[in-house]
């Protein structure tokens, strides 16, 4: 198996709901975003995808979170725009994006609040 990892970085505002303490109040965070994809077969040029193509995925799925209120986009209305929730949105986002490649799979995503804590989701 193969394991490729690329990042990226978006900014954003949200709320929490049923928190509790003062991040239910409207605040801000420069997430950086990492997205890991595996898969065990090379391609002609014993690639396993072309990094500017991973990157252009990553980036079109943060670019629908940029410079935005988190609360207010479709997928948020039901669940909190915590790191978590954010992690299961690229990763799904994501892995949408990589049916025109079979092979590869997204393994995790990994969302970054701060340089020192992050929420990763796989499945």
């Amino acid at each position: 198996m193969f394991r490729l990892k690329v990042k990226d970085y978006f900014s954003a505002a949200h709320f929490l709901k049923n928190y509790g303490g003062l991040c239910e109040n409207l605040h801000g965070h420069n997430w950086k975003v990492e997205l890991i994809v595996e898969g065990s077969q090379l391609n002609e040029a014993d690639l396993l995808i072309d990094f500017k193509v991973l990157k252009k995925i990553l980036k079109e799925v943060l670019d629908e979170l940029d410079h935005i209120l988190i609360n207010d986009h479709p997928y948020f209305f039901k669940v909190n725009p915590s790191s978590e929730r954010l992690a299961e949105f690229i990763f799904k986002k994501a892995q949408e994006k990589l049916k025109k490649h079979p092979n590869i799979k997204v393994k995790e995503v990994r969302v970054y609040e701060t340089e020192n804590s992050c929420a990763i989701y796989f499945e």
